[in-house]
Order: structure tokens, then sequence, then C-alpha cells
């Protein structure tokens, strides 16, 4: 994987404004002396096959070579630029999620060995918590927040607790905290072992055990122990239908 340097400017968007990007992605070229030579697009086409003209190398070729650049500007298509003057219209949009019904029911043994073969049709991410683990209650908000990015596509998320069916007021209390609006279960009986083997036979650890099922139950993902949610996101986004498969190539190979 390419190391590069690089700026992070969302704080202020303060050199976004100054260059004036209208989409991303937006390539801006300045020769040695920092006089801007190039801006436009990277190439022609998003898809590789299609790409005609690569009009952001050839400007660097040019430069290189002490050639003048022939065509300094191209048009850009890509994802529109999230300037900071849509912060409130996205704050709307949370503030819409956060009040979503926030409910948490009991799965006996059929429940989860049902949950197991993935009866969603979509893809469909599990995790196994409890409010006791640690780990657990840190990383649930960043699962709940994957499933806002991804449920407008085939995507499901379902929590399990493996807390007493007593404790069910604070399992609810911390899924109501985080706004946990997705599908949320909570071990029907103190069997702890065999609830866990009623979902997966194999499984004796704790938690958290996070895993990702295709529409038609085949493992996609497993994690044991604490979740690195960026690889999790990428295992999710190289296996979701997309209109181009390069999209989920590229998350393969991350």
């Amino acid at each position: 994987m390419a190391s590069y340097p690089y700026l992070y400017d969302g704080a202020t968007q303060s050199v976004a404004n100054a260059y004036g990007p209208k989409t991303t992605p937006h390539v801006f070229i300045f020769d040695s002396q920092r006089m801007l030579r190039y801006e436009g697009r990277v190439d022609n086409s998003y898809r590789k096959n299609l790409v005609k003209t690569e009009d952001a190398r050839n400007a660097i070729n040019a430069l290189l070579e002490n050639r003048p650049v022939a065509i300094a500007h191209t048009g850009v298509f890509g994802c529109s630029t999230k300037w900071k003057s849509k912060e409130e219209s996205r704050q709307a949009d949370d503030a819409k999620l956060n009040a979503e019904p926030v409910n948490v029911e009991f799965a006996d043994a059929a429940e989860l060995r049902r949950l197991r073969s993935n009866p969603t049709g979509k893809y469909l991410l599990v995790n196994f918590w409890a409010t006791w683990c640690g780990p657990c209650v840190h990383e649930l908000p960043d699962l709940v927040k994957t499933f806002r990015m991804y449920r407008v596509r085939e995507f499901e998320f379902i929590s399990v607790s493996a807390n007493m069916p007593d404790e069910k007021n604070d399992v609810l209390r911390l899924l109501q905290r985080d706004h946990a609006s997705n599908r949320n279960l909570l071990f029907a009986s103190g069997d702890t072992e065999a609830l866990q083997k009623a979902f997966d036979p194999k499984w004796e650890a704790g938690v958290p055990y996070t895993i990702l099922l295709s529409p038609s139950g085949e493992v996609l993902y497993t994690k044991q122990g604490d979740l690195d949610i960026t690889d999790l996101r990428r295992h999710i986004l190289a296996n979701l239908p997309a209109a181009y498969m390069g999209f989920q190539r590229y998350w393969e190979f991350q």
C-alpha cells in the first residue's frame, strides 16, 4: 500500500475553500515554482476498462519533461464536496435516526439457529456483546454507525446480548444510549453455553464475537475479540453488491 503525506482540512476547510474543489476527486497539479498547471479530473472514467484519456498523468508527464501541459483544465465528475455548510442538514438526519425506537427481544436456541442461517435475505452482520464487557461497550457505537452507513443497501445488523434475561433493563438502557435502532436480541436463558452452540457449535470463547454472513449464510468474516472497525467495513464493502464490480475489487485489496 502506498504511503504519502496528506492534509486533513475538515475542521476549518480553509484550504478546500481556497482551492474550490467541485467534487471528489478533483486534481490540482503545480509545477516546481508552485504555479498551477492543471486542474480537473484524474481521467475520463471511473471504470478502468473505459479510460481513454489519462488527463492527470498526461499533465504530470508534460511537467516532468519540461513541456507545456496541453490540456490545463477538464471537467470533473464524482461525489459532491462535503462542505461544512451542509452540517445543519447532517445534524437533522442524525436527529431523525436518533428518534427511531430502540427495542430488545429475547432469543432462545431455536431463534439463534435461525439467525445463523441468515433469514434476512441481506448481508448480515451479527455482534454478540454484553454490558459487562468493556470492549463490547466501546465498539457498539461504531457498529451502530456502520449500520447507518450501509442500511440503505442490502445490509442488516443484529446485536445479541449475552447478558442474563433479568438484566434486560440494563441492556436496553445501553442500547438506547447508543441509539441502536437495529434489531437487538438478548439471551433468553442463563444457559450461555447452549445458546452459544445453537448459533455456532465451534464458538467456545467469550464476547465480543462478530460475524458477517452472506444472504445464503456463508461466513464472510469473523472476529473473536476487539474489532478493527475499518477492517470490518472493508470486508462489508468488498461484498456488498455495487453497480460497478471495480468498487468491490478495490476493497478486496485494501
